[in-house]
């Protein structure tokens, strides 16, 4: 039996590689000879690292860098593929949301300059192609700080630098680019982003995630103006700015300086690990598909990981069955996209503290794993 496990992270509990070796346990227990492979599963955002470096055999990399505050350093990890020069890179890791306690939460402050650093890091250790996810910011400043952590001079109108953040937009004058890292025209970027929301108006980044990141009310049409200004600034020095680009307000506006700045394309982040990891040749040759997520629910459906695997696979009519923490009543709507049986992996009554403990999660995993497979045993037509 050729089996294909391909699980997203269990958040807060397991990743995508324990939560797949735990599976692969359970089924070990019941079909030792089976041929088994353990794929990573990520979507671009919290857990590509590990997944994708750690699933392709390449090295996690550690880094002191600036934090989402311009006064916080904090430790960073990003994974290079040697073989490819390739390095594998997520924004929140310098400039995540939940870096942040809750009462230092505001756009106005935070930067990506952190990022900057792990891209420059990255460069000058040979990497040359970078896939970045870029969900889960606490930012708002369009990118500024990675540029200038890259070596883009930003000016005030009497040639002083601006802050690394928002607020350094407000009075950004001139955009020189004659001190970047020289090795950036060598460098492309494939940026994970599942966004569509453009960098300005109603729909833009300010507007639509900056309340999420605590903005305060009063100032989210300044930050748009703000960014409109930083815009127009970049058109006039790179004519293919375009701040309406589907994706050019994720991550607080970093989409549009990836676009405008770099050599860049934003890309599904589920389709980028399918690709590097090869997965629809993977599971073309299997018998059984297993996938699934900390939660099942009707959210799934809409373009979560696991159906995004199930979709594959019923391109070549494999079966497939995922596993889940919990599941919600509508979760049954999976069945209908491609899971052809789902189970939870809670065995008992618990709190959350207990369920989410990687040892309890990876031990509920493998043992409902190995009931369902001593059921495959006894009716394998069934």
């Amino acid at each position: 039996m050729k089996i294909v496990i391909a699980m997203d992270s269990f958040k807060g509990s397991l990743t995508s590689m324990e939560a797949g070796a735990a599976v692969s346990s359970g089924i070990l227990r019941v079909y030792p000879d089976a041929k088994i492979k353990v794929l990573p599963l990520a979507d671009g955002g919290e857990g590509t690292v590990e997944a994708l470096t750690l699933g392709m055999g390449g090295e996690l990399q550690s880094i002191k860098v600036t934090g989402p505050s311009d006064d916080q350093k904090i430790t960073a990890q990003y994974g290079i593929l040697r073989d490819k020069k390739t390095a594998i890179i997520e924004m929140a890791a310098a400039a995540g949301l939940t870096l942040l306690p809750l009462e230092k939460r505001n756009p106005l402050y935070t930067t990506t300059y952190g990022v900057g650093e792990i891209l420059r890091d990255a460069i000058h250790k040979g990497c040359r192609h970078f896939i970045v996810g870029i969900g889960g910011s606490a930012t708002n400043d369009g990118g500024l700080g990675m540029l200038q952590a890259l070596g883009w001079q930003m000016l005030d109108s009497v040639g002083e630098t601006v802050p690394h953040n928002a607020l350094g937009l407000e009075k950004l004058a001139v955009i020189d680019d004659s001190t970047v890292l020289p090795e950036l025209k060598e460098c492309t970027f494939r940026i994970a982003c599942d966004v569509t929301n453009p960098l300005l108006g109603p729909e833009g980044c300010s507007a639509v995630f900056g309340p999420q990141k605590g903005a305060p009310p009063d100032k989210i049409s300044i930050m748009d103006e703000w960014l409109q200004h930083y815009a127009e600034l970049a058109k006039a020095k790179y004519p293919q700015a375009n701040p309406q680009t589907p994706g050019a307000g994720a991550a607080g506006g970093l989409g549009f300086a990836f676009l405008t700045f770099t050599r860049a394309n934003l890309e599904s982040g589920i389709n980028i690990v399918m690709k590097e990891t090869r997965l629809e040749e993977q599971i073309a040759a299997a018998d059984l598909v297993i996938t699934g997520e900390g939660r099942l629910d009707g959210q799934t459906v809409m373009g979560k990981a696991p159906i995004g695997i199930a979709r594959i696979a019923k391109k070549y009519e494999k079966p497939v069955i995922a596993f889940s923490g919990c599941v919600t009543p509508d979760a049954r709507l999976c069945n209908t996209h491609g899971i052809d049986a789902y189970f939870p992996i809670l065995r008992q009554v618990t709190t959350l503290s207990q369920a989410l403990d990687p040892k309890n999660a990876q031990q509920n995993m493998t043992d409902t794993v190995e009931q369902v497979f001593q059921l495959i045993k006894i009716a394998p037509n069934a």
